[in-house]
């Protein structure tokens, strides 16, 4: 995912973009996360994802 207001990337797992309900995630598609680390690696990622409106 590529931040509105820049910065570096975030990675986002299958696994959360499927409990959003959601397939997959189109190129530019607009949507709103939350940025979790995981308890194992330490490693951010997105969750809580929804379509932005």
């Amino acid at each position: 995912i590529q931040p509105d207001g820049g910065g570096p990337d975030v990675f986002v797992h299958i696994s959360a973009v499927e409990r959003a309900g959601l397939s997959t995630l189109a190129d530019g598609q607009k949507v709103n996360y939350e940025i979790e680390q995981d308890r194992r690696t330490g490693k951010s990622s997105a969750g809580n994802l929804s379509k932005a409106s």
